[in-house]
């Protein structure tokens, strides 16, 4: 079903008060952000973000983002996703230059490559498929180069991708990821690790892929810091699938820094599948009885993110 506005009684009304969804496609350098989240008194991407398009739309307040993935102080993004609901009569006073308005007064270190009227039933959370993540490590003994050390870890340890793409491998499936991750209240570890391996992007600087339905706080990191341990030769390969097993935070596992970490990509379904895999992503997954921490039930949520929003019809190229 297409989005709707908001019925008032009369033609006026109805003008001012339709919304448009939009989505946002950004990248950032993490280095001095502290993380995604507006927090207060912090320099954060989403407040930076926010702010500029209250300017662009001349919106007070300003609008709130909803975002792929919360990436913490430090992370890095080239491939974020975000939307946005504002008055379709705001969007359609810049639409055509929003992108190069946005761009002259985005500080050098975040970018919005796109801006677009989001499709039917578009969530940038609840709709995505999976985020795919990529954490650089260089374990030239000598050190990173220069120009990459905001994005590339450097491990003084030579690594044995053989035994990394190994132990990486037993990772790969449905579990509860306890043991990776920092416990949020009320919040499952259930997670879906599509994908985990490593490759040499040149002779000294290695990188690890990984692809889930979705991570919870520090999970990425965590696992990097596991396999590190295996590479370098200081864990055995069964060693990261053994800490998974336990399903416990293990003070042995080290979390990797933050810098090494970039959001490469947010994956989403075909547009005539978003709202169904929105309303699906909606449930809380919890262990089956019996399951041994690899399979799920749900619970699901109520809510429509299409409920008051009008489609719109671009006069122009949005950027």
């Amino acid at each position: 079903m297409g989005q709707h506005p908001r019925r008032p009684h009369d033609g006026a009304s109805d003008e001012m008060t339709a919304l448009v969804r939009l989505r946002l496609d950004i990248g950032y350098d993490g280095s001095d952000f502290a993380g995604w989240a507006r927090q207060p008194g912090q320099r954060t991407v989403q407040a930076t973000i926010e702010d500029a398009l209250a300017r662009v739309l001349r919106l007070d307040p300003a609008p709130m983002l909803t975002v792929a993935g919360r990436t913490d102080a430090g992370v890095h993004a080239r491939g974020q996703v975000a939307h946005v609901v504002v008055p379709v009569v705001a969007y359609s006073t810049v639409n055509g230059t929003m992108g190069r308005r946005l761009a002259g007064l985005l500080p050098p270190d975040v970018r919005v490559w796109k801006v677009s009227p989001a499709p039917d039933g578009f969530d940038a959370r609840f709709s995505a498929l999976s985020r795919r993540y990529v954490y650089r490590v260089c374990d030239d003994p000598v050190g990173v180069e220069p120009l990459r050390r905001r994005d590339v870890l450097w491990h003084p340890r030579p690594l044995d991708l053989d035994r990394m793409n190994a132990a990486a491998a037993l990772l790969v499936g449905e579990f509860d990821f306890a043991a990776y991750c920092r416990k949020r209240e009320g919040a499952t570890t259930i997670r879906r690790l599509l994908r985990y391996d490593w490759d040499r992007e040149a002779p000294r600087l290695a990188a690890a892929t990984v692809e889930a339905d979705a991570f919870c706080h520090s999970m990425v990191r965590a696992l990097v810091g596991a396999v590190l341990m295996v590479g370098d030769g200081r864990r055995d390969i069964e060693w990261p699938a053994g800490v998974l097993a336990a399903r416990i935070r293990d003070s042995a596992v080290n979390v990797a820094p933050a810098h090494g970490l970039s959001l490469e990509e947010i994956h989403y379904p075909d547009d005539e599948d978003l709202a169904q895999r929105a309303q699906e992503t909606r449930r809380v997954r919890t262990l089956a009885a019996g399951s041994g921490g690899s399979a799920t039930r749900s619970t699901e949520h109520s809510g429509s993110p299409a409920d008051g929003l009008t489609p719109f019809s671009p006069a122009g190229p949005a950027y």
